[in-house]
């Protein structure tokens, strides 16, 4: 029985992880934070961002995003580590998108990743961005605008 409460786990912390792209996909941040602990912690260490609890992470998302023209994030699954109510792991990320200001980027990152079992199911403890890789060559392409090319 108990392999297959650890299956489940596993199962409900990577579409944890797929509910976040999601959110950020289509800036659904309320959804988005409803992903975290109450005391959740997100930081992206090379944007000196840390963000502590569910208005932070609200607010601080919802800035970031308000920045790209467009953004597009891919979220492939990682390693997971169950310990009981808690458990750790990663998600690889490929991102693209362009910025209001003209920059654009593609990057490949992790989320070095802390969950929690809550009465509402597993919910990230702690996110943490690590950039691997990162151009930032302007984009040959953009939003797609319905047009046929």
């Amino acid at each position: 029985m108990r392999d297959l409460e650890a299956i489940a786990d596993r199962v409900e912390i990577a579409a944890l992880c797929g509910e976040y792209t999601d959110a950020v996909m289509t800036r659904d941040y309320d959804r988005l934070v409803s992903l975290f602990t109450q005391d959740a912690v997100l930081r992206i260490p090379e944007a000196g961002v840390e963000l502590s609890g569910r208005e932070q992470i609200h607010a601080g998302i919802a800035r970031m995003q308000g920045q790209w023209e467009f953004f597009v994030q891919n979220t492939h699954p990682g390693a997971i580590r169950l310990d009981g109510d808690t458990a750790s792991g990663r998600a690889h990320i490929q991102e693209l998108g362009k910025m209001r200001d003209g920059m654009s980027a593609v990057d490949y990152a992790l989320y070095h990743d802390r969950y929690r079992r809550t009465p509402d199911g597993w919910k990230f403890a702690e996110r943490v961005y690590e950039i691997r890789y990162l151009d930032t060559t302007p984009l040959a392409g953009g939003p797609w605008s319905g047009d046929s090319a």
